[in-house]
């Protein structure tokens, strides 16, 4: 299993992704699940991938075919040609209906059917950053500001104070931190998900990727924040009042 989860902010956008599979509980390995394509100064596309990782890694190398066949055709469809994050998302959906076509029936005929889920996001050109959920059948949805965020495999865990403190106008700081907060949450009750954590902040019209960071099992912020939250929770609790019938 695995857990991703976004956000779309009026400042632009923040991405992380745990990096743990497992076909059972003595096959565990670790894969990157956060992937991107850069043109500079003219877009940046980030992905987040949970489900089968054969077919993840199928729609991922089919896009970048894409790209690289359609080198010095300006009518070619790929991640570096489509004009919007629209079109972006509509192209990774076909991309996945391809993959379908070919190991669907042969997935379907067993245990493990068809699982993928995606979650696409960037700025092309001018256009506001924006943020789509890609599901199994190729179609998708797109976050808004009465939802910012967007989560992928293992989200229950995490999704409640996500619920109760996401807002557009957060900064992409103060983003990462709640989303690190959220994958604290996970981690505690489901060993399905693991560190390492990738985490990327884009800023709105940058059309570059300048923070990205893997974040380890011994890294120092990340047992601050969850020392410091579980402190924080204690406290809050002690100080509502006893149930009393």
């Amino acid at each position: 299993m695995t857990y991703c989860v976004a956000m779309c902010l009026d400042r632009g956008l923040v991405f992380a992704s745990d990096t743990r599979t497992n076909a059972g509980v003595d096959n565990i390995s670790q894969f990157r699940k956060l992937h991107y394509w850069c043109k500079q100064d003219d877009r940046v596309i980030v992905m987040l991938t949970a489900g089968n990782l054969s077919i993840t890694q199928s729609v991922i190398s089919l896009l970048n075919e894409q790209i690289s066949s359609g080198d010095g055709n300006p009518d070619h469809q790929s991640l570096y040609t489509v004009p919007s994050m629209y079109r972006a998302a509509r192209l990774v959906g076909d991309a996945v209906r391809s993959v379908r076509t070919i190991d669907g029936p042969s997935l379907e005929a067993t245990r493990a059917g068809f699982s993928a889920s995606i979650i696409l996001g960037g700025q092309i050109g001018t256009e506001k950053p924006r943020l789509f959920q890609i599901y199994s059948e190729g179609n998708f949805i797109e976050a808004s500001e009465e939802t910012p965020y967007l989560q992928i495999g293992e989200h229950k865990y995490g999704k409640p104070i996500l619920d109760r403190v996401a807002q557009p106008g957060m900064r992409l700081g103060q983003a990462a931190k709640l989303m690190l907060l959220s994958f604290d949450s996970t981690l505690r009750s489901n060993l399905s998900v693991g560190m390492p954590i990738d985490i990327l902040l884009y800023e709105r019209d940058s059309l570059e990727i300048r923070r990205e960071k893997r974040i380890h099992q011994d890294d120092e912020y990340f047992r601050n924040l969850s020392a410091s939250w579980s402190e924080a929770l204690r406290m809050a609790f002690t100080t509502i009042d006893e149930f009393n019938v």
